[in-house]
C-alpha cells in the first residue's frame, strides 16, 4: 500500500469562497451580456460609435487616432472634456476624449452618448478648422 501522497504546495491556494460556501461561485453575467462590460468599455464603445458615424461623412478621419483617457493631466481651472492634437513628425493627429469629466456631467447612458458625440464633433471641427455644424449637420439639435 505504497501510494504516493502528493506534496502540499508551499503556498496555500487562494480561497474562492468563504468557509460556509456563500461566496461568489462565478461571474454574475456571461461576457456577451452588456452587464459584464465595464464603464470604461462602454464609454469606449460610445466614442467608437460616434467616430464611425462621422467617418462615413469624413473619410480622412480614418487617419486620426481617437483616444479615451480617464482624466486630463492639466491643472487648469476648467476641466476639458476633450482635446485635439494636430499631426506632427511621424505622429498622426489625435483626438482625446476624457471619460470621467463626461461621466460626471451626465446622468444616464443616453445623455452620455449625446455628450460624447458633441465632444467628438467639436474636437473634429477644431482639428479640421471647421464649424461643428458643418462637421455634423445635426450638431446641437439632439
Amino acid at each position: 500500500m505504497d501510494s504516493p501522497v502528493p506534496p502540499h504546495p508551499s503556498e496555500p491556494r487562494p480561497r474562492r469562497r468563504d468557509r460556509h460556501g456563500r461566496g461568489m461561485r462565478g461571474p454574475v453575467a456571461p461576457p456577451q451580456v452588456p452587464l459584464s462590460a465595464s464603464r470604461a468599455d462602454s464609454f469606449r464603445d460610445l466614442v467608437q460609435d460616434s467616430v464611425e458615424r462621422l467617418e462615413r461623412r469624413w473619410p480622412q478621419l480614418a487617419e486620426v487616432d481617437f483616444v479615451v483617457l480617464d482624466v486630463p493631466s492639466t491643472g487648469e481651472d476648467t476641466v476639458p472634456l476633450g482635446n485635439a492634437l494636430s499631426a506632427e513628425k511621424g505622429q498622426p493627429a489625435q483626438i482625446v476624449v476624457y471619460r470621467r469629466p463626461v461621466e460626471i456631467r451626465t446622468k444616464n447612458r443616453d445623455e452620455r452618448a449625446l455628450l460624447v458625440h458633441e465632444v467628438v464633433v467639436e474636437q473634429v471641427a477644431e482639428l479640421l478648422g471647421l464649424a461643428p455644424e458643418s462637421v455634423d449637420p445635426r450638431y446641437g439639435q439632439e
